[in-house]
């Protein structure tokens, strides 16, 4: 369940006392505690901050979060926060952010308007730390009136070390067959039902095919995403990108999209697809995954993570999944590893309701350094892990944790204060030459299950990424991603409507019979055009080429 993060933050301990150095009124330190709110429209599950990860920031900074569980989504949350005048001293709006800068309820970081009338320029002022971590990308933040709002979230240098792709088989699967060379869709499909036909059951239960999770926002990630990776598009939200011409088209108006639902129609009718499917919530679906007996699915990685933990620790680990690059047909290239560079776009902001807008700056300009980025990626020193040789490693009894608790992260506090809070990212190392994460490829490998170190020799491989196109072989799209865009509110609200009937009209034809999915799709594809996504497409692109005059990729004569 989606929660509000409301935080009471305490002072950060950006210099000590010594040689007679006193705390300034407007220092962050231990010795000059501060509370401040925080809404997050993105944190799971969680509703108190003394995990000890958490604990150990509030012993170096003094800061303390409390959780309060949301109201609602964020499309709903924030024209609430609007419409009562309240806000929250630090605010995390996800896509919502432009309406809170419409709203005039926003600090702009780079010209806070002080108490005494100054215009303050808080990131030339207090932010080293800031500038350190977004370097040249710190133009990424600008919103489209120039001024900056946000700490940006998502990593700024990323190195893509981990994949799930967007289809996922049993490593059981591929053994049985003898490891088949699986790259489209009907290779993926053959090899379910060739295993399903020898092995109808497991564990005296029926054998699932493919079963996917849509309830909520899941369907952007379990049905929405797979159809354009199918033909080769990589993730920009619930938009096609024209690699040329930088033009935006709502993905469903374009015709190869229809690949992959004309696909899951044949899984549906051949009752390889889970017929639940579009009614079960995630906890049923990962219930399925535990069990051992679903063959395929569509998740990304992160949403994996926690069932094949569980599957592990029963000693089910040829019920793991494999990551292959799975395409409609050969033409195609699983877009899994782009390069997208860095987008800015949301991030964590600071309200002008703020009583202490310095320190709140302060603040989040400690999460952006190094210190910051260590503690919370591995967690602490001694405990989840040691230093040898001058580079952090993970005992063999915490490695044994991370790979079979799925509450590792929330009980250790390793990894959980991440997002959405300013990343330096998996392409970072710190003054040492060490890592920033602990996602390097060394540790990557070291930590794989038996059962992918097999898989993967039986493909010639080493990582489950080298199976894929590689970076340099795939367009770098320089708009970044759009769904880190702040669209504006009337795309949003036209966007939202086209979804909800999208998503309806999907299953409808994916469930139909096989000789109507044309005639459905088409009719959903006039539906859409009715709504006036074809002008929303039309404004998009006006603003992918306004962000790329912004960040210097064209001019404004292009």
């Amino acid at each position: 369940m989606k929660t509000f993060l409301s935080a009471a933050l305490c002072a950060l301990p950006l210099f000590f006392i010594s040689c007679g150095k006193q705390v300034q009124e407007n220092e962050l330190s231990e010795f000059n505690p501060v509370t401040f709110t925080f809404y997050s429209a993105d944190m799971d599950g969680y509703t108190l901050f003394n995990d000890p990860v958490a604990k150990e920031i509030t012993r170096k900074t003094g800061v303390t979060l409390e959780l309060v569980p949301p109201k609602a989504s964020n499309m709903q949350d924030i024209p609430t926060m609007i419409d009562s005048g309240k806000y929250c001293d630090l605010i995390y709006a996800k896509s919502e952010i432009s309406k809170l800068i419409d709203a005039d309820a926003l600090v702009a970081l780079d010209d806070w308007i002080s108490p005494t009338g100054e215009h303050v320029n808080l990131i030339e002022k207090y932010g080293y730390n800031m500038k350190a971590m977004y370097g040249d990308q710190l133009v990424h933040l600008r919103h489209s009136d120039g001024h900056i709002y946000t700490f940006g979230t998502y990593e700024v240098k990323k190195a893509v070390t981990e994949t799930a792709g967007i289809l996922q088989i049993q490593h059981a699967v591929l053994k049985e067959l003898g490891y088949p060379r699986l790259t489209t869709l009907d290779d993926f499909e053959a090899a379910l039902k060739a295993y399903i036909k020898k092995h109808p059951t497991f564990n005296d239960m029926p054998t699932i095919g493919f079963s996917i999770v849509t309830d909520d926002w899941h369907w952007y990630v379990g049905l929405s995403n797979p159809g354009n990776y199918v033909i080769g598009y990589p993730d920009d939200g619930q938009w096609i990108v024209d690699r040329k011409t930088h033009k935006a088209v709502y993905k469903f108006l374009v015709p190869e999209m229809k690949l992959f639902y004309k696909w899951l129609n044949r899984l549906y009718n051949e009752g390889l697809l889970d017929p639940e499917s579009f009614t079960q919530d995630e906890a049923v679906w990962t219930s399925k995954l535990i069990s051992g007996r679903v063959l395929g699915t569509a998740s990304p990685d992160w949403q994996l993570k926690d069932p094949q933990k569980v599957l592990a620790a029963e000693s089910l680990d040829d019920r793991t999944y494999a990551y292959l690059p799975i395409v409609a047909s050969p033409e195609y290239k699983d877009p899994s590893l782009t390069d997208y560079g860095y987008s800015g776009g949301w991030g964590i902001s600071i309200s002008k309701q703020c009583k202490n807008v310095e320190l709140a700056f302060q603040f989040m300009n400690w999460m952006c350094s190094e210190e910051a980025q260590i503690l919370t990626n591995w967690g602490i020193e001694g405990v989840n892990y040691v230093v040898k040789n001058g580079k952090r490693t993970i005992p063999p009894e915490e490695q044994e944790k991370i790979d079979t608790d799925p509450q590792y992260q929330k009980n250790t506090g390793v990894g959980q204060w991440v997002y959405p809070f300013p990343e330096r990212g998996s392409g970072a190392v710190d003054k040492n030459g060490d890592w920033i994460t602990r996602n390097s490829r060394e540790r990557i490998v070291e930590n794989y299950l038996p059962v992918e170190r097999e898989t993967l020799s039986a493909y010639g491989a080493t990582m489950w990424t080298d199976l894929f196109p590689q970076p340099d072989e795939l367009p770098k799209p320089e708009h970044g991603q759009i769904w880190q865009y702040n669209l504006p509110a009337d795309v949003n609200i036209l966007v939202s409507a086209a979804d909800e009937y999208t998503y309806k009209s999907l299953v409808e034809c994916i469930i139909g019979k096989e000789e109507d999915f044309d005639s459905s799709w088409e009719k959903m594809v006039e539906k859409l055009k009715d709504m006036g996504m074809e002008q929303a497409g039309e404004e998009v692109s006006a603003l992918i080429k306004e962000k790329l005059i912004l960040w210097g990729r064209i001019s404004p004569n292009e």
